[in-house]
Formats: structure tokens, C-alpha cells, sequence
């Protein structure tokens, strides 16, 4: 694989107390991790070939299925909220799902999060956030940021023994403590936009998008086709 390559990804953003006192999930990247090392940040990784053709029970709401459309990838909204469900189950444990048999033999990948007994849903999966990784860092991303309410999660939520080693540390940060971790910049600007709008059940009016080009680095807003 081309390390150059911009990847698709999805982050996932889970708050548990949203119209109380709001607590985000966070882990640590590893020190010798490739990508910001050390740094606390929110699950999520690439989208993988196998995820766009994972079943959803339920797919994506409007209008967040629309503001994912790329005309160059058909498809890629599914693949997305697929990566995002497959991501916080491998580095969290949590199933963002519903109970369901699985019609056909999950990929390789999906075969510990079928064995729960569920079937991934993406109707309460919020996109919030888009950004684009600078040029020039050993590994560049397409990111889709996620918000969901921790009451869709299956299960208990302190319960993270099903965890991949990838994130260590994890934790429900408070929202208004989560800026004495050490964070990557592009956290700390997501952070201050779900901060803007936790209370808000409903998909954000227009999602930001952080697009960082060879010539410059421009901050959009996405309502409909998220072309800049």
C-alpha cells in the first residue's frame, strides 16, 4: 500500500450524560504508534474493502447520508458508518448495534462483533466533522467524524475487556476536562465543536470541514455535496 495514499476513515465520537454532565470515550495511541503517538484521541481507524459490504440493520439519517455522497466512490457512506461501527468495537469493546443473526458469514474482521449476537446500526451515527490530514505526515487520512449517544451502546459501558491493545488508558473524560490530555490539534477542534452543540439531538445545521491541500488549508462547511 502507497503510505502517500489519502485513506478513507471514520472516528466516532460516543458521550454518555449529554444533557447533564457530558463525558466523551478517549484512549491513548501507543508511543511507538506511527500516527500521533501518545496522543489521546477518539476511537476510529481506515475503512476497510470488506466494510462496505457489511449488512447495516439500519443505515445512516438524512441528511448525514447526504453530506457523505462522493460521486468518485459509490457506496461510500455505507462503508463509512460500517468503519465507524467495526473501529469502536475493536478498540473499546462497544457494540453500537442491534440483536440479529447474520444472514451470511461476516468478513474476517466483523467476526468477533457478529459473535455478540448483533448486527451493526448507523441511525444513530451524527456526522460532525470532516478533515483532511496535511501533506507530508507519514500517514494521511480522509476522516468522517461520528458523534453518537452512548444509549444506543449494547451493554455495559465501562466494560472495555473487549478491547483490542491498539487504544490503552480508556476512559469517559468530562467534556470540559478533555483539553488537559494531550491532544492532536485536530481534537481539540472537533472537541470545540460538539461542545457548541451537545445537547443537540438533531444533525448539526451544516458539518465543518478542516480540507488540507498542497496549497492551502481552507475551513468549509458541508450542507449538501461535500465537494470543496
Amino acid at each position: 500500500m502507497d503510505k502517500s495514499a489519502v485513506r478513507n476513515a471514520a472516528t466516532v465520537i460516543v458521550v454518555r450524560d449529554r444533557h447533564t454532565d457530558p463525558a466523551i470515550l478517549m484512549g491513548q495511541r501507543g508511543a511507538k504508534a506511527v500516527f500521533m503517538p501518545n496522543k489521546f484521541v477518539f476511537p476510529g481507524g481506515a475503512v476497510d474493502a470488506a466494510d462496505a459490504t457489511v449488512p447495516l440493520a439500519t443505515a445512516l439519517p438524512e441528511p448525514c447520508h447526504t453530506r457523505l455522497t462522493d460521486e468518485s466512490e459509490d457506496g461510500l457512506q455505507h462503508a463509512l458508518a460500517a468503519a465507524a461501527i467495526r473501529e469502536l468495537w475493536e478498540e473499546t469493546g462497544l457494540v453500537l448495534g442491534t440483536p440479529g443473526a447474520w444472514e451470511t458469514p461476516p468478513p474476517p474482521d466483523w467476526e468477533r462483533f457478529a459473535a455478540t449476537g448483533n448486527l451493526p446500526t448507523a441511525s444513530a451515527l451524527q456526522f460532525v466533522f470532516r478533515a483532511l490530514t496535511p501533506p507530508g505526515r507519514p500517514r494521511r487520512f480522509d476522516a468522517r467524524f461520528f458523534l453518537v449517544d452512548a444509549a444506543h451502546i449494547q451493554g455495559d459501558l465501562d466494560d472495555f475487556t473487549h478491547a483490542c491493545d491498539e487504544l490503552s488508558h480508556l476512559q469517559w473524560i468530562r467534556l470540559g476536562d478533555a483539553r488537559n490530555f494531550d491532544l492532536p490539534f485536530i481534537t481539540e477542534v472537533v472537541l470545540a465543536e460538539v461542545a457548541d452543540r451537545i445537547t443537540s439531538d438533531e444533525p448539526p445545521a451544516s458539518v465543518p470541514y478542516f480540507h488540507n491541500g498542497a496549497e492551502e488549508s481552507l475551513f468549509l462547511r458541508l450542507r449538501g455535496y461535500p465537494q470543496p
